[in-house]
């Protein structure tokens, strides 16, 4: 709209749909746990994806320190590729977290990812993090929300539309550790984390329910009828716009 000077009514958003081709087996998270070798009682913090400063992943160790004293049963998860280029970003966060993994606190996992061993992380974690500075949209929630997994996010894009405060996760505010902290404690003192197990399946329907490839495919469906039963010469007038990552 700002860049192309698109009114609003030309527009048209298409749902992101969620991630279910991630293989999810019968895995438990007590079994997922005990593969990545995390305690049962440990409250356990997923970064995933890509690592890359937009991602905002020295926010998530800033609080996690600020966190550690507080709370000697909390453990940080960190999987995903790093991103080429961004091996400084990287050298910088490893001299921080470096007494984290080597006392357990922290598992750095900074490989690429295959789809067949996402399962263990979406299912051994208790919440996932996306600190993001800036993005639209992000296919790492839906995938999160697949395993039905809560999530605390940054303010940033759409990422808060896609949250039910309390319900699927809470949000805090962008590039601020101590807020972000705050969130992390406020989900596990939550009743969403007192009784996870059972509220998984509600945020995959939550999220079935507003990001289903049913849905994608009629609005999808939808705006290409539109355009074929308008006249040629205006078939321009409606656009159409994709959330990407």
């Amino acid at each position: 709209m700002e860049q192309f000077s698109v009114p609003t009514g030309r527009i048209t958003v298409i749902p992101f749909g969620i991630n279910n081709s991630v293989p999810d087996t019968g895995l438990s998270s007590r079994e997922a746990k005990k593969r990545l070798g995390i305690r049962e009682n440990q409250k356990t913090i997923l970064f995933f994806g890509r690592i890359k400063p937009y991602k905002g992943l020295q926010y998530l160790i800033t609080a996690f320190r600020l966190l550690v004293p507080r709370h000697d049963d909390y453990k940080l998860i960190i999987a995903g590729r790093l991103e080429e280029g961004c091996e400084r970003y990287w050298e910088s966060m490893q001299r921080e977290i470096q007494e984290y993994v080597e006392t357990g606190r922290v598992i750095s996992r900074v490989e690429f990812i295959p789809d067949s061993e996402a399962e263990v992380y979406f299912k051994g974690a208790d919440v996932l993090a996306l600190p993001y500075t800036e993005i639209f949209q992000s296919g790492v929630i839906f995938l999160g929300y697949n395993f039905g997994l809560p999530v605390v996010a940054a303010d940033v894009g759409s990422l808060k539309e896609e949250i039910a405060v309390g319900t699927t996760g809470f949000v805090f505010r962008p590039e601020d550790p101590i807020d972000l902290a705050r969130a992390i404690e406020e989900y596990f003192a939550s009743d969403l984390f007192a009784d996870l197990e059972k509220r998984r399946q509600e945020i995959r329907d939550f999220a079935t329910e507003r990001h289903s490839w049913e849905l994608v495919s009629e609005v999808t469906m939808g705006i290409y009828a539109g355009l074929l039963r308008s006249q040629a010469g205006n078939s321009h007038d409606v656009s159409s716009l994709s959330p990407s990552d």
